[in-house]
């Protein structure tokens, strides 16, 4: 069961991740990326590359939450039993 919760929180994360990179670079030239207000020195793989696993990071993380929170917890103690 491990695995397939591990699952349930990667492979929609990769998707969402697929469909950030392909809206944020369809309007975003990766030379044109500045850092702490210095030019940003990466080849445009490298930026894919690094923004690609950023979305994915953070699209597991909001997936990890909504297992979380969707995962029933067992009922015990409840007042009045």
């Amino acid at each position: 069961m491990p695995d397939r919760r591990l699952m349930w929180i990667v492979w929609p994360a990769f998707l969402a991740a697929c469909v950030l990179e392909t809206m944020v670079f369809a309007l975003v030239d990766p030379h044109d990326l500045h850092w702490l207000g210095r030019a940003l020195d990466w080849s445009a793989m490298a930026v894919y590359t690094a923004s690609f696993f950023g979305f994915w990071a953070v699209a597991m993380a909001c997936s990890a939450l909504t297992l979380l929170l969707a995962t029933p917890e067992p009922v015990s103690g409840r007042p009045g039993d």
